[in-house]
C-alpha cells in the first residue's frame, strides 16, 4: 500500500456516543477499543469477502473473520441467496418450520459422532447447555474446565473461573475446577480429588498444538472411568481442522459437543450435539428420569440463520475450504518467518497455531509478552490496510491478499525494530491494548482515544 491509512475522523465522531449508549462501546468485548491501537477504525460499515470498509471508507484485508465466525468470506454470495429465499418465507413461527428436521439432518451427515442436535444462538447457550446436561446425567455439581482455554461461556459457571468474575455468587465460583491441556496427571488429580463429584469435562480439541501422548482419548477414559461426561467444545476447531470438526480429525468420540462460529458463516446459529442416551433428556420420549431443560429459545431456530448453515455445511462438504485455509495459512506463516528473519525479529515476532487458524505472539526487548508491543504490531499493519487481530483466514483469501499482508508486516516489522532499539512509547500512539478479563479498568478508554487521536 503506497499511502498509509491514519484518518478515522467519523470512527471518532462515533466512539462517544456508542460508550455512552452501549457498555463498552461495542455488544462483544474482544470488539471494544480496549482491544485495539488508538489509530485503528472504530467501526466497519460493509464487508466483501475478506475484505472490509470502515465508516471512514478505509480499505482493509481482515483477519479474525469475525471473531472466527466468518470461514467463507463476508457476504458470500451463495449463502445470502440461501438466507434471502429462506427470509422471504417468514423467519419465526409458532410450530417448528420444516427446515429445522432439513439443517439438524445436514448437521448430523457432516458430524458423524453425533446422534441428536439442538440449535441456538451463540456459544455460550449451548456450552452452558452441555454443563447443565452433563449435571443432569450424572447427579453432581462439579465442572472441570481446560485453564489453558480462554474462553467456554458467558455464563457463571465459567465466568466465575475468570478474573472479571463481578456479581457471580462464591458458591458458584467453586463448582467449576480447572486441569491443564496436555498434562493427564491434572486431571488424574481432579478425580481423586474430589471422587463421585465431578459432573462433566470440557475443553477444547486444541488451541493450535495436537494433543501429545493420547491426551484427548485418556481423558474420556478417565471422564468415562470415573462416571463423568467428555464434552468437546468446537466452537473455534469446527470448520477448521477438519469438516466433521476436530473430533473427526483426531478420530475422538464426545459424549456431547459443541459447534458455532463458522457454523452460519457469520449468521447466529450454535449447536449443541451428542449421544442420543444423554440428548434425549431434553425431550418428550424420556419418562423415567426428570426433564431436563436442555436448550428453548425464541430465535434458536430463526429459518434464515438454519438455511445459512445449510448453505454453508453444504459448501464445506462440496469444495476445498479447508483445503484453502490451511493453504493459505502456510503462505502467511512462511512470508512472515522470511520477514521476521530479515529484519532480525524471529525472537520477538512468532506466528503460532494450527495454519488454519493462526495468531501471534509480540514480545518485548526480555522477550517477554507485551500489549504495547501488540499495539504497535496492530498499529503499523493498519496503516497498511491490514486489520488483524489474529492470522485467521477465510475460503476468500487470495494469493494477492497474502502477497499483500506480508508485505505490510515487514514494514510494521521495521518500526517494531525501531522500537524495540529507541522504546515502544515513542512509536505508539496512545495507550497500549488491554486483555478482556482483567478485575479493574485502568481510565475512560473512549475519551483518552479521543483526546489522543484529536491532539494528533
Amino acid at each position: 500500500m503506497s499511502t498509509l491509512i491514519e484518518s478515522f475522523e467519523k470512527s471518532d465522531q462515533l466512539r462517544g456516543p456508542a460508550h455512552h449508549l452501549i457498555p463498552g462501546g461495542a455488544h462483544t468485548y474482544a470488539k471494544g477499543d480496549d482491544q485495539y491501537p488508538v489509530l485503528s477504525p472504530g467501526f466497519i460499515a460493509r464487508g466483501l469477502g475478506s475484505h472490509i470498509w470502515d465508516v471512514d471508507d478505509n480499505e482493509y484485508i481482515e483477519y479474525g473473520m469475525g471473531n472466527r465466525a466468518v470461514g467463507l468470506g463476508h457476504a458470500y454470495a451463495p449463502v445470502l441467496e440461501a438466507v434471502t429465499r429462506q427470509l422471504q418465507r417468514g423467519c419465526n413461527f409458532v410450530r417448528p418450520a420444516d427446515i429445522e428436521v432439513e439443517c439438524a439432518e445436514t448437521f448430523l451427515e457432516t458430524i458423524p459422532t453425533a446422534e441428536m442436535v439442538k440449535f441456538c444462538k451463540d456459544g455460550s447457550h449451548a456450552t452452558s447447555g452441555a454443563v447443565r446436561l452433563a449435571r443432569a446425567v450424572t447427579g453432581r455439581d462439579y465442572i472441570a474446565r481446560c485453564s489453558d482455554h480462554p474462553f467456554f461461556s458467558t455464563d457463571d459457571w465459567f465466568i466465575g473461573t475468570t478474573e472479571m468474575n463481578a456479581g457471580i455468587p462464591q458458591a458458584v465460583q467453586e463448582l467449576t475446577l480447572g486441569f491443564k491441556y496436555n498434562d493427564i496427571a491434572s486431571v488424574k488429580a481432579l478425580f481423586e480429588n474430589h471422587p463421585g463429584k465431578i459432573a462433566g469435562l470440557i475443553l477444547e480439541a486444541s488451541r493450535g498444538d495436537d494433543p501429545e501422548n493420547n491426551f484427548l482419548h485418556e481423558v474420556r477414559n478417565l471422564c468415562h472411568r470415573n462416571g463423568a461426561l467428555f464434552i468437546l467444545d468446537e466452537m473455534i476447531t469446527g470448520f477448521r481442522w477438519h469438516v466433521g470438526g476436530a473430533q473427526q480429525f483426531y478420530r475422538i468420540e464426545p459424549d456431547l459437543s459443541c459447534f458455532g462460529k463458522a457454523l452460519g458463516n457469520g449468521f447466529s446459529v450454535s449447536a449443541l450435539a451428542g449421544k442420543r442416551e444423554f440428548m434425549r433428556l431434553g425431550g418428550l420420549e424420556e419418562t423415567g428420569k426428570p426433564r431436563v431443560f436442555l436448550l428453548s429459545t425464541t430465535h434458536g431456530a430463526e429459518t434464515h440463520a438454519l438455511a445459512a448453515a445449510i448453505a454453508t455445511m453444504r459448501i464445506y462438504r462440496n469444495e476445498p475450504v479447508i483445503e484453502h485455509l490451511y493453504d493459505q495459512g502456510q503462505a502467511l506463516r512462511a512470508g512472515i518467518a522470511q520477514a521476521t528473519t530479515r529484519h532480525g525479529l524471529s525472537a520477538y515476532v512468532k506466528v503460532t497455531g494450527r495454519a488454519c487458524c493462526l495468531a501471534y505472539a509480540t514480545l518485548d526487548r526480555d522477550r517477554a509478552p507485551s500489549q504495547a508491543f501488540r499495539t504497535l504490531f496492530l498499529q503499523e499493519t493498519i496503516k497498511r490496510g491490514i486489520l488483524m487481530p489474529s492470522l485467521v483466514v477465510s475460503y476468500t483469501h487470495s494469493d494477492e491478499d497474502v502477497a499483500r499482508t506480508i508485505d505490510a508486516v515487514d514494514g510494521a516489522l521495521g518500526v517494531y525494530k525501531q522500537a524495540l532499539e529507541n522504546g515502544v512509547e515513542n512509536y505508539l500512539v496512545g495507550r497500549p491494548s488491554d486483555v478482556v478479563f482483567r478485575r479493574f479498568n485502568t481510565g475512560p478508554v473512549a475519551h483518552r482515544q479521543l483526546e489522543r487521536a484529536s491532539n494528533g
